[in-house]
């Protein structure tokens, strides 16, 4: 018991020294709902991309983002993520190589999903997508309570459930989802608003895009320390069994996420000091077949995902090929870490990636 006692000390000792050497002081997160693994490590799938029902312009999503090999079609779909996380960060989840992470949450969607990811405790009770408040922390309630934190933890989503997953009225985290004005503090912002306002609803509601450069320039308004993006319509042209879409919706959320480092490189509070992390909420069905287009505890692969890093205390380590088990649970306690934090609630909360940092 005494030895036992004297290891928790160590670890927590070193824990401690870490933190101390971290230059992360800010960490943006972006969500690409429902994109699967087998696109980030293979580019495009061309079972699918051959499939007239779900690729009527499969010939034009294979001149555009297939090639000879899975490395350089997955370059072609994903330049930021091949071309800047894979030589300065690092990704993981490819099963093709042993690198296996997985939700822990047995539902497998979308709620339930972020619910693991941002508590760290994949909640039973959390076993649906209705807009109701969560009653577990989340990471970002719990570093938003933290000094020089308050008021500068910030969401933008395109889903309308994001200010019930984050609790938004009990959280005190700003959460600006779906259909919500965005706030006309600057220029930029007002233009972003009536965009939004007049542009067509494709998909039923504000477009990633928008959710985007809402994002972004509150951020360079507003420099908060933590910006969670979550965007959403990858997975609703999977859900409409639109293959041709969803590599084009990945491909510009792949732009998007270049603009974001160049942004977040650019300003002084953020450069070298800003750590990204990129991850999805759920697998789907898997590679070349018609359960692509769904996902759920009865749909096999939807709990297989990946997630990916780059910041100023991840080494560049790039694809990591380790064959290795990692969660999504893990990914709070990783973002507290990353600032120093050890985060701590009434529920339980799955121990950090310490490789990451």
């Amino acid at each position: 018991m005494k030895k036992l006692i004297l290891c928790a000390a160590t670890l927590v000792a070193a824990f401690h020294g870490m933190a101390q050497q971290r230059k992360t002081e800010n960490i943006v997160i972006v969500t690409m709902d429902g994109m699967r693994w087998q696109e980030i490590f293979g580019g495009v799938d061309t079972a699918l991309a051959h499939n007239e029902h779900f690729a009527p312009e499969g010939q034009e999503s294979l001149k555009n983002f297939g090639a000879d090999s899975t490395a350089s079609s997955r370059e072609r779909l994903l330049p930021f993520f091949w071309g800047t996380i894979a030589k300065q960060g690092q990704l993981y989840g490819n099963r093709s190589e042993g690198n296996l992470v997985n939700v822990a949450n047995r539902y497998q969607f979308s709620y339930p999903g972020y619910n693991e990811m941002f508590t760290g405790y994949p909640d039973t009770l959390v076993n649906s997508n209705d807009k109701n408040y969560n009653k577990n922390t989340t990471v970002l309630e719990y570093i938003n309570q933290q000094p020089g934190f308050k008021g500068k933890v910030a969401a933008f989503s395109t889903w309308d459930a994001f200010p019930y997953i984050l609790n938004m009225p009990r959280s005190g985290v700003y959460v600006n989802a779906a259909m919500d004005s965005i706030p006309a503090t600057t220029p930029a912002l007002t233009l972003i608003g009536e965009q939004v306002r007049l542009s067509p609803k494709y998909l039923g509601g504000r477009p990633d895009e928008f959710t985007y450069m809402a994002g972004r320039e509150y951020l360079k308004a507003n420099h908060p320390r933590v910006l969670y993006i979550a965007f959403d319509d990858t997975d609703e042209f999977a859900h409409a069994g639109k293959y041709d879409e969803y590599l084009k919706q990945a491909h510009a959320e792949d732009a998007m996420l270049a603009d974001l480092w160049h942004t977040l490189q650019s300003q002084p509070q953020y450069k070298n000091k800003t750590t990204l992390i990129v991850l999805c909420d759920h697998g789907r069905g898997g590679a070349g077949l018609p359960t692509w287009t769904s996902h759920g505890q009865d749909v096999k692969e939807s709990g297989q995902i990946w997630m990916a890093f780059l910041g100023p205390d991840t080494r560049a380590l790039g694809e990591i090929k380790t064959q290795q088990q990692v969660y999504q649970q893990q990914i709070a306690a990783t973002i507290a870490g990353l600032l120093g934090m050890q985060f701590s609630a009434a529920h339980p909360v799955a121990p950090p990636l310490t490789h990451v940092f």
